[in-house]
């Protein structure tokens, strides 16, 4: 189950989910300046909060360093704090506050989301609880009950929004519940989509201006992939954006002349971030399907794996760059670009900096009107399907040895899991740096099949023994997990730390020069040097991490905090150079030495 602990100038997490074939162990740890949380729980029960502080579009517009509003902290997906009370002199002393046990299986991504020293966690398995941020005390949970005919194939919930005396919950059955933040009673609920159809949900809710954000998952289904706004008091639907256009939208004509875009995939599983100025989202869209990019005719397949400009007002779709076409290595973009200033080239201006699955680092050029400019891109760890960048477009040409194709195993790096999956990227406006978790010596075989659709089932298109089985590594590999430091205006990077084993830990950094992440099968939260990269503070919790961290303060002291707890990625989080494990259904450990195969036969990915 799921564990949350907290930490001052100091955990931990854990939990083993049977289920199929991974496990899961879930903490919260808080470090003190710290946290760390879990939970579990049955609907809506508690002590609730007496006095609870409305979050206004102000407050969510001008970030609050001593609160954890937000996924990644701002609106401009920075993932930095300017709080500096543990930093790189006295971080060595951060030690366990509290823990709390969540009670639940699965992987637990969301990060602990502190509001005026309340906390919120949302878990796998529908389960919303609220924490006195200072003491671990639970004031209320809730638990939304999961349908048993639901099969989500990444289940998980990556956090919730905040706005008003409201609390929004993305269910996992595809429902956008809104809870009351002080009792975590339903203050309404509304359907998103139809579960049954391979729709799901499991991102964060974004929420401004009276609107509620949210964008649903399910491209292994061959669901048509969509973004929609609710009203924030009432649900009721504002818009609607499809991510596949249909006949008579822009970007149908890059589909084929058939109903391929009814079944084209699009997920929008990753919470997109947002320029205040412009009132425009920029939000990340995943993969097509099926798999292979020959089915659909080798044609770009618009908006899959693009960044896309949306009009919060109206919800059109204003602009759009896409990272690359025809994807056929199930490469989502959904990683929402970082907002930020940059001097690139001779002159400055607000960038759209996107660390991309496919392998490469992109900087593009926002425009108030909507759409997005190409300005450059480059590789941040080796890959054999790109021979080509267009200077002016950022087309890519590929390499048809390392391009999937139907009826022909074809391999190709990196792997299906990308240079950088979901786990976020930060920026730090200090060092002007921004920090990637990355792996790198990774590679994948797939064999594309004629696959029919049938609705509610998955739709890779691809031989999947061959998909969880033929993963290798690169001739000469050392290592897997990277934490990178780039310096992107003069695209440099400034240094590089190797982990034996893959990284799945987003990263956060602070005004105390401190990098704070997990993601490694050992165990460790770490605090990183911004500066040089080195680890000076780790902590062992009872599970991997692959949560994102956070930090606030209470009474001036800042604490750190975490949810330990992995799921989905275990098996390959088990991978190092030495040894491959993987769970028994019974929980144990097994282990097995490989020459370069990954023991995945049970392991779910994004």
């Amino acid at each position: 189950m799921g564990w949350h602990t907290v930490m001052a100038r100091s955990h931990f997490a854990r939990r083993y989910s049977l289920r199929e074939d991974y496990m899961s162990a879930r903490t919260l740890t808080g470090l003190g300046a710290a946290l760390l949380v879990g939970i579990g729980a049955s609907l809506a029960t508690a002590a609730g909060i007496d006095n609870y502080s409305n979050v206004t579009d102000s407050r969510l517009a001008n970030q609050e360093h001593n609160n954890w509003l937000q996924v990644r902290g701002n609106d401009e997906g920075w993932l930095h704090s300017k709080l500096n009370e543990i930093n790189s002199g006295n971080v060595g002393n951060l030690r366990p506050v509290w823990s709390f046990a969540t009670g639940v299986d699965e992987g637990h991504q969301a990060p602990p989301q502190v509001n005026d020293g309340v906390m919120f966690v949302a878990t796998p398995q529908n389960q919303v609880i609220a924490l006195d941020a200072k003491s671990g005390k639970q004031l209320w949970r809730y638990k939304r009950e999961i349908p048993e005919d639901l099969f989500q194939l990444h289940p998980t919930s990556r956090g919730v929004g905040l706005y008003g005396d409201k609390v929004y919950f993305a269910a996992s059955d595809c429902f956008l519940i809104a809870l009351d933040a002080k009792t975590g009673e339903v203050v309404w609920e509304v359907a998103v989509d139809d579960y049954q159809a391979g729709y799901y949900m499991s991102l964060q809710p974004f929420v401004r201006d009276g609107k509620v954000v949210v964008g649903t998952s399910g491209g292994e289904y061959g669901i048509r992939g969509h973004i929609d706004a609710f009203d924030s008091e009432t649900g009721e639907k504002v818009w609607t954006t499809y991510t596949i256009p249909a006949p008579g939208e822009a970007g149908h004509d890059t589909w084929p002349n058939d109903d391929s875009w009814k079944t084209g995939g699009g997920s929008a599983w990753n919470t997109g971030t947002y320029d205040s100025e412009t009132n425009i989202l920029y939000w990340g869209i995943g993969n097509a399907a099926p798999w292979i990019g020959e089915t659909r005719g080798f044609m770009d397949n618009l908006y899959t794996t693009s960044v896309v400009a949306i009009d919060l007002e109206s919800g059109k779709i204003i602009g759009h760059h896409q990272y690359h076409w025809n994807d056929s290595w199930d490469w989502d973009e959904v990683s929402p670009p970082i907002i930020r200033p940059i001097t690139y080239g001779g002159r400055t201006f607000k960038a759209l900096v996107n660390v991309a699955r496919n392998g490469h680092i992109f900087v593009l050029e926002p425009t108030p009107e909507g759409p997005i400019n190409f300005v450059d891109a480059w590789p941040y760890v080796y890959g054999n399907v790109v021979t080509d960048i267009d200077p002016k477009t950022g087309r890519f040409t590929y390499d048809k040895a390392h391009w999937p194709v139907l009826n022909e195993k074809v391999e190709f790096c990196p792997s299906l899991w990308g240079g950088k999956d979901w786990p976020s990227a930060a920026y730090n406006p200090d060092t002007d740096m921004i920090y990637i978790p990355a792996n790198e010596n990774i590679c994948s075989t797939l064999l594309g099949i004629d696959q029919e659709f049938i609705q509610g089932e998955l739709y890779l298109g691809v031989d999947i023994p061959i998909l969880l089985n033929e993963f290798f590594m690169r001739e000469g590999w050392d290592h897997i997990g990277e934490i990178q430091a780039w310096n992107v205006s003069d695209k440099k990077e400034v240094w590089t730390h190797n982990f034996d084993h893959h990284n799945w830990g987003p990263i956060f950094s602070t005004g105390g020069g401190l990098l704070f992440a997990g993601g490694t099968n050992d165990h460790m939260f770490r605090a990183f040097d911004a500066s040089n990269g080195s680890v000076l503070w780790e902590y062992p919790t009872s599970s991997g991490i692959t949560a994102v961290p956070s930090t606030w303060s209470i009474d001036g002291k800042q604490y750190v905090g975490v949810v330990s707890g992995w799921g989905v990625m275990r098996n390959a989080n088990r991978a190092s150079p030495y040894y491959r494990s993987w769970l028994r259904r019974d929980g144990t450990a097994r282990w097995r030495h490989s020459r370069i195969r990954f023991a995945i036969e049970h392991c779910k990915y994004v």
